[in-house]
């Protein structure tokens, strides 16, 4: 009889699919990785074969160069792939852009690995589809029920808000590189906000990719060569460790906003020196997290990287089994290493 493990199984390395000797987001270098998406805690150069979407090789290509792997393979989303007989097929997790949930089947069983996911809408990238599945591999980064997000449009709102408040200092939003900036600049967009919004320099080629890519920006201008008490009413987007640097201290009396699930928790708001928490997260919360789970109704779901305990008990509760995975070396936030601003202050 063939067991779920027979299939996938949680090593070191990451887990594993002994039948087609693949690892799915592996944490160090293998011979062949499935990439479900670009941050740096899922996707690692080195690798010897990467089978991803076309937009996260991209991504990949971007932050580690050309050569960031032996050889790769891009597999759009819908299109099955067979590795040494089993069958990999890539859907839309609607984390970041192209991001996705690996379809794996063999010998009757499907597995969908869902790397991180969000159900709610995001204007710069697919929308997670749920796939029927024997056993479903879920994150649980807000895994426990006071994570309840809010709606992106009332967030975003309190930003606008806040800029017709104090018109004369600049506002500057830290928000993660890959994902996070992009999708807070369409946000912006969809909010009215017409005006140029000002990048760190961190943020400027991969603002570049996702409008290669076909998600209109609006203007962009760097943030960058600006003299001192600049920005005035504008709006700046910076990597969360700039805003707290001296690449702050050029603007006008800055009111410093961070854009993050983890601030709905006013302590770390706090911690951080935030004076404007945003809301606003790329993973699911915790009523999208059992909202999926009660939807797919799979025969088994297994629980990593974030606050399994909650979920476990949730399943418990509900008549699911669910087991906790434990794989390490997946951050619970998508943070970026600090990065230099080349740009002296004036």
């Amino acid at each position: 009889m063939i067991r779920f493990e027979d299939l996938l199984k949680p090593t070191p390395a990451g887990l594993y699919c002994p039948p087609g000797d693949f690892y799915i987001d592996p944490v160090r270098p293998v011979e062949r990785a499935v990439i479900t998406h670009g941050h740096s805690d899922h996707a690692r150069a080195g690798h010897g074969a990467v089978l991803a979407t076309p937009q996260t090789l991209a991504i990949m290509a971007e932050r580690y160069g050309e050569d960031f792997t032996v050889a790769r393979q891009a597999a759009p989303y819908g299109q099955t792939t067979a590795i040494n007989g089993v069958d990999i097929r890539l859907v839309p997790a609607g984390h970041v852009l192209g991001s996705a949930q690996a379809v794996v089947s063999w010998k009757g069983i499907t597995m969908v690995a869902s790397g991180d996911y969000k159900r709610r809408r995001d204007p710069t990238c697919a929308g997670f589809e749920p796939v029927p599945c024997h056993v479903f591999i879920s994150e649980a980064t807000f895994g426990l029920p006071v994570f309840t997000h809010p709606p992106d449009s009332e967030e975003v709102g309190r930003l606008v808000q806040s800029l017709g408040q104090f018109p004369d200092r600049a506002h500057l939003v830290g928000a993660y590189a890959l994902g996070k900036a992009q999708r807070v600049i369409r946000l912006l967009r969809e909010a009215g906000w017409e005006r140029p919004i000002y990048v760190h320099g961190a943020l400027e080629r991969l603002n570049a990719l996702y409008q290669r890519e076909g998600v209109d920006l609006g203007p962009i201008l760097p943030a960058t060569g600006l003299p001192k008490d600049s920005l005035g009413g504008e709006v700046a987007i910076a990597p969360p460790s700039a805003i707290q640097d001296r690449w702050a201290r050029r603007f006008a009396d800055p009111v410093t906003a961070f854009a993050s699930g983890w601030m709905g928790v006013k302590a770390r708001a706090r911690q951080r020196g935030v004076e404007l928490p945003l809301v606003i997260s790329d993973h699911a919360d915790w009523t999208e997290l059992t909202t999926t789970f009660t939807e797919l109704k799979p025969e088994e779901i297994w629980i990593t990287h974030g606050r399994e305990e909650g979920l476990l008990r949730w399943c418990e509760l509900n008549g699911q089994t669910a087991r906790a995975l434990r794989l390490v070396g997946y951050d619970e936030e998508d943070e970026e290493a600090p990065v230099a601003e080349p740009d002296p202050v004036r």
